[in-house]
């Protein structure tokens, strides 16, 4: 039902607000009763003069009566209705119901927001509880040393006749100890109150990095044109704090400068306008290799690349080295990735193109179109094995094709019953 058919709807739900009787309307709008409940049961149109008279009778703008819910509101609504993953028939009224009940639709829309924040909250904390390396170090840290300071004691406490000399080095070591477990204990605190602080927390390299590409919309213009280097962005970078995250993002940087330089931005913008998004035909237009072209692609902004794009490079080892996210396809922060994404097929397979639809569990089923492929990352010789590295271009689809293989993000939060490649138990349950 289109949306300014419903004026009649609120008319009679903003009456009853104000708990005023059809015929008080009626007499005050001057109109009949009867004619009043034909407007109210969207049975006849109402405008100009005589929507502007009750609107001053409710107390209410003209527009209220005959826009109603905004826009955002009812798309809330139907996301939420599609995301339950129950058929709703009533989904074509969703016009109608935020007309007729604007209070209970804001109520469940936000709800519905709510628990996507909850999910995205769940997906973090347990990739992080479950991977996080300072979380696991701090630990390790302050259970080594309490174990030491009860061995200490209990050498102390137990042992009647000890040398002087024993005795003093004993406490000595009780002291350090101490010492050493405050300080741990104070670091364990203020990592887990920092990671409370938002969802960009950073003190690994590789967050670091990731937040330093993330600031830049993983873009930057002076690698395109020729007028800066990775030496120079790195050195002035405040997300960059270690060593260890300048090293990493300069080798991403120089990575970068390799593929601009392969496929410049403007002819591959032309490229694009005109053949849109074929990687086997731009690499040989522009004479380079799929895992460079998708590197480049992956990494273009949205003006260019006409929509959104997401970016994964992993080693031979399955460990995420570049991370690009991609609205709907989640990627977990700290730990193994889902078996079954397509840059794992192209990682067994190396310099063979994977093509696979996939949709990724979870209250939104959301489709998307991967495009993965293996390379030599280092040049092979006869006296050592090959290095692969492999990187996955990830496309959003409109809508989820037949066939599609379905996915996760890690098997720690993973809904998904009965996967072959399960390698834990999930904490989440399947109407997740």
């Amino acid at each position: 039902m289109a949306r300014d058919t419903l004026t009649g709807s609120r008319i009679r739900e903003r009456r009853l607000i104000l708990g005023m009787r059809q015929a008080e309307l009626a007499r005050a709008a001057g109109i009949s009763a009867s004619y009043l409940n034909l407007i109210e049961h969207n049975r006849r149109r109402i405008g100009g003069k005589l929507l502007v008279g009750i609107a001053q009778v409710l107390g209410v703008e003209p527009s209220m009566l005959s826009e109603g819910a905004e826009a955002a509101l009812i798309a809330s609504l139907r996301e939420a209705a599609a995301d339950s993953g129950v058929p709703v028939a009533e989904l074509d009224r969703a016009d109608e119901f935020a007309g007729r009940f604007p209070g209970w639709a804001e109520v469940l829309a936000t709800s519905h927001r709510r628990i996507a924040t909850l999910e995205r909250t769940v997906q973090t904390l347990s990739d992080r509880l479950t991977h996080d390396p300072h979380l696991a170090a701090s630990l390790h840290e302050v259970l080594s040393t309490a174990a030491a300071i009860r061995s200490t004691a209990s050498i102390l406490a137990e042992t009647n006749e000890l040398e002087p000399e024993w005795s003093d080095r004993f406490h000595k070591n009780l002291n350090e100890d101490s010492l050493r477990l405050a300080e741990s204990s104070r670091a364990l605190v203020s990592f887990l109150d920092e990671s409370n602080t938002g969802a960009d927390r950073r003190g690994v390299p590789h967050e670091e990095a990731e937040a330093f590409f993330l600031a830049q919309g993983y873009h930057f213009p002076d690698l395109e044109t020729g007028s800066g280097s990775p030496e120079e962005l790195v050195s002035g970078a405040p997300e960059l704090v270690s060593d260890a995250a300048r090293l990493i993002a300069r080798g991403a940087l120089e990575q970068y400068q390799r593929d601009a330089a392969a496929l410049p931005l403007e002819p591959l913008r032309v490229a694009l306008d005109k053949g849109g998004i074929r990687p086997g035909a731009l690499a040989e237009q522009f004479g380079c290799d799929l895992p460079t072209v998708l590197r480049r692609i992956g990494l273009l902004p949205f003006e260019v690349l006409g929509q959104e794009a997401g970016l994964v490079i992993c080693d031979a080892s399955g460990s995420i080295l570049v991370r690009k996210p991609v609205t709907g396809f989640a990627l977990p922060r700290f730990g193994a990735s889902c078996p079954l994404w397509p840059i794992y097929t192209a990682l067994a397979r190396p310099h063979v193109p994977v093509r696979r639809d996939v949709v990724q569990q979870g209250r939104s089923a959301l489709a998307f179109k991967c495009l993965a492929v293996a390379w030599d990352h280092v040049t092979p010789d006869f006296d050592s094995d090959p290095l692969y590295h492999a990187v996955m271009l990830i496309l959003p689809q409109s809508e989820v094709p037949e066939g599609a293989q379905p996915v996760g993000a890690s098997c720690r939060i993973c809904p998904r019953r009965g996967c072959p490649a399960r390698r834990e138990p999930s904490i989440l349950k399947e109407e997740f």
